[in-house]
C-alpha cells in the first residue's frame, strides 16, 4: 500500500485505470513466475534456469510454427514437453545427488542460454525468431493467453487472469492440500520430513516441474505477444522472480512464504516499473529500489522468524 500511495499521490496517470492496467501487464508475467519459485522456495530450493527456460519454451513455440509447418496449439504442446523434461531433470539431479540446487539449475541455465543462442543462429542466421502471426492457430492461441480482456471501458491483459488462477490454484494446494503440508515439511526440515513418510523427493521433483511448467506459459503468453522471440529473452529474470518471492515473504532457507505474498511481490515490482517511467525518472532508479525492497523484505523476515521462534520457546 506504501508503494502506491507514493507513486498515485504524485501521479494522476498511474492511479487512473489505464495506469492500473499498465502496471498489472508487468506484474502479471512476473507474478505467474514468482508464485512457482514461491513454491519452490518454500520446498527448500532454487532454479536459476527458471528465466532462460521462458526464451527456450517461446523458441520452440515460434520455430516450430513458423520453419516447420506445425500448428501453434502443437508447437505449444511441444513447448510444454521439453520444459517439463527439464523440471524433471532438475529434481532429479538434485534429489540423486544432493548438489545444491543453486549448481544444478545455474547448470541447466548455462546450456539452454548455449542451446538458445547457438540454434537461433544456426536456423536464422540471427538471434531471433520471427513470423509467429502467419502460423495457423495463432488467433486463437493468442485470443486465450495473449489477448485483453474490456473492464469498465479500460483494456487489461488476460495475463493477469492467467496469474489469478495460478496464486489461486497454489494457495488452495499450500493451504488445504496433503501436497502443501509436504512443501512445507521438505522445506522446513528434509530429514524429519522424511521420517514421518513425506515422499521428499517426488516432493521436490513436482516443484522443479512446476516451476517449468510456469516458465513454458510465460513464454507461450510473450511469444503469442510479441510474435517474435529474441535468443537471449528471460536471461536474468531468474534473480526478479526471487526477489519478487523475498519481498513477498518466502524465507531463502526455506520452510516458509505464500503464494499471495510472491503476488503481492510482483504488483509492487510492477508499480516500481511503471510509476518511475510516469514519474519521469531516470530508469536506473528502478534497479536501486529493487535492491532496497529486497534487503528490507529480507530483514523483516528474519526478524519475524526470530519472534515466531522466541514465541515458541
Amino acid at each position: 500500500m506504501a508503494v502506491f500511495a507514493f507513486f498515485a499521490a504524485q501521479s494522476p496517470v498511474f492511479r487512473s485505470p489505464q495506469g492500473v492496467a499498465n502496471w498489472l501487464d508487468p506484474a502479471a508475467t512476473l507474478g505467474i513466475m514468482a508464485v512457482a519459485v514461491a513454491l519452490l522456495m518454500i520446498g527448500g530450493e532454487f532454479d536459476l534456469s527458471a528465466g532462460v527456460l521462458t526464451g527456450t519454451t517461446g523458441l520452440i513455440l515460434v520455430t516450430l510454427a513458423t520453419r516447420y509447418g506445425l500448428d501453434v496449439w502443437t508447437a505449444m504442446l511441444v513447448g510444454l514437453a521439453v520444459a517439463l523434461a527439464v523440471g524433471f531433470a532438475n529434481g532429479l539431479i538434485v534429489t540423486r545427488t544432493r548438489l545444491p540446487s543453486f549448481i544444478v539449475t545455474l547448470g541447466t541455465f548455462l546450456m539452454l542460454q548455449g542451446v538458445n543462442l547457438g540454434v537461433t543462429k544456426a536456423l536464422t542466421g540471427t538471434v531471433q525468431v520471427s513470423g509467429l502471426r502467419r502460423a495457423a492457430g495463432y488467433e486463437g492461441a493468442r485470443a486465450l493467453l495473449a489477448g485483453t480482456v474490456e473492464i469498465g471501458g479500460t483494456p487489461f491483459r488476460v495475463a493477469i487472469l492467467w496469474w489469478l488462477l495460478v496464486t489461486a490454484v497454489a494457495t488452495w494446494v499450500l493451504m488445504r492440500s496433503r501436497a502443501g503440508n509436504w512443501i512445507f515439511a521438505v522445506g522446513g526440515d528434509e530429514q524429519a520430513a522424511r521420517a514421518v513418510g513425506v515422499p521428499a523427493a517426488r516432493t521436490k521433483i513436482a516443484l522443479f516441474m512446476t516451476t517449468a511448467f510456469a516458465a513454458w506459459l510465460v513464454g507461450s503468453i510473450l511469444a503469442l505477444r510479441y510474435t517474435s522471440v529474441q535468443a537471449n529473452i528471460g536471461i536474468g529474470q531468474e534473480f526478479i522472480y526471487i526477489i519478487a518471492a523475498v519481498i513477498g515473504g518466502c524465507l531463502l532457507t526455506g520452510g516458509y512464504g505464500s503464494a499471495i505474498g510472491a503476488s503481492v511481490g510482483a504488483v509492487i515490482f510492477g508499480m516500481a516499473d511503471k510509476g518511475i517511467v510516469f514519474l519521469g525518472w531516470d530508469a536506473d532508479w528502478f534497479k536501486f529500489f529493487l535492491g532496497a525492497m529486497l534487503l528490507l523484505a529480507t530483514l523483516a523476515n528474519r526478524l519475524v522468524r526470530r519472534y515466531a521462534e522466541e514465541v515458541k520457546h
